[in-house]
């Protein structure tokens, strides 16, 4: 433990040496998080390396031999497993626990939580354990929000395009080792034969990634939907971030040959008529959001908001009751670790004020 400065919050990062620990430990050090003392836990196989936090030297802990007692607010990106293990432990020793992983967003006595959408339900938090959303649900609350809130959101269809980083560092590798194994070979056969590259085996990503798109992430769930537990967070974590239980929701998730920022191209129906300039003037106002023409990844990539643009009517929806928009976000930053520390400024002003 560090001591950083008099006042403040007690907060402890679980799975700081990660991909999304690194950003989440950025963020804490841009956003001027009121830390007081500032500890990094990780596996045995992290413990013991030294990360540099405004010039403090912080030395990594092993999470299974540390003393967990002192810890305000505990925040975690170390994967489902871990966080059931340890989400209890931490929370049990005095801790808030906002957990990155899927372990607990579904569980009843858990709030799911987008900061911008649903922050009343970080009031009553009774397990001290708080949900953060998956990026692609993420990246789509801020603007489905505020249009629901103005036109009553009936049904979802979207279908994501998402970014290698996603499936951590060695989702990265595996696109850039191939790509270069693509360019040294020349690309451009690829124009008329998928097998004209001989690409590596792929090792992260279950087909090749570079220069493809994927139609599978994660695991087929066993309910016979054929769907992919993906697939089905955006259904199930919409339907609890906006408080909608009936909300109607179908998504299908494709990996594509981009580093970081997921896309989405959404169709959202909704009970009262909407024109894509109603839409816009809403969406202006929408916290978290940023309207842009042509939203892409690259424009997304390092950057908070999610982007909304293409918007028009939807032509397949009777009437005017359903719009077509496409919406990128950046999914290591807003789509884990930025929402993570905003749930923590949260949790600090509710439950701390009196050590601000």
């Amino acid at each position: 433990m560090v001591q950083i400065n008099d006042k403040g919050v007690n907060v402890a990062v679980l799975g700081a040496t990660g991909q999304v620990g690194m950003v989440m430990r950025r963020i804490l050090d841009e956003r001027n998080f009121p830390v007081k003392d500032l500890r990094f836990l990780a596996s045995a196989h992290s413990a013991g390396a030294v990360l540099n936090w405004r010039g403090h030297d912080i030395t990594v802990e092993d999470v299974a031999k540390a003393d967990l007692s002192g810890i305000d607010i505990a925040i975690f990106s170390a994967g489902g497993g871990t966080s059931k293990v340890w989400a209890p432990k931490f929370a049990e020793a005095g801790a808030y626990v906002i957990d990155n992983s899927s372990q607990w967003r579904m569980h009843d006595n858990v709030p799911l939580v987008v900061a911008e959408v649903n922050p009343e339900d970080l009031d009553d938090v009774p397990d001290r354990i708080i949900a953060n959303p998956n990026c692609t649900t993420m990246a789509c609350m801020p603007a489905m929000k505020a249009l629901s809130d103005e036109f009553g959101l009936k049904r979802l269809i979207v279908s994501s395009y998402q970014a290698v980083s996603g499936a951590g560092r060695a989702g990265v590798l595996q696109l850039m080792n191939e790509a270069k194994a693509a360019v040294e070979q020349g690309a451009d056969k690829l124009v008329f034969d998928g097998s004209a590259i001989d690409f590596p085996e792929p090792t992260k990503v279950v087909r090749t990634i570079a220069f493809n798109a994927v139609p599978f992430i994660g695991a087929i769930v066993d309910d016979g939907s054929e769907e992919t537990d993906e697939e089905q967070k955006l259904r199930n974590e919409s339907r609890k971030i906006l408080h909608l239980p009936d909300l109607k929701a179908s998504c299908t998730c494709v990996r594509i040959g981009v580093f970081t920022s997921h896309g989405m191209s959404i169709n959202a129906e909704f009970e009262k008529d909407v024109t894509p300039d109603q839409a816009r003037e809403v969406l202006a106002k929408a916290p978290g959001v940023e309207l842009n023409d042509i939203p892409t990844p690259q424009l997304a990539a390092g950057k908070d908001p999610s982007f909304v643009g293409r918007i028009r009517q939807d032509q397949a929806v009777d009437g005017k009751k359903g719009l077509s928009m496409f919406i990128t976000n950046d999914n290591l930053r807003k789509g884990a670790a930025l929402n993570a520390i905003e749930l923590a400024e949260i949790v600090a002003k509710k439950h701390f004020a009196d050590q601000l």
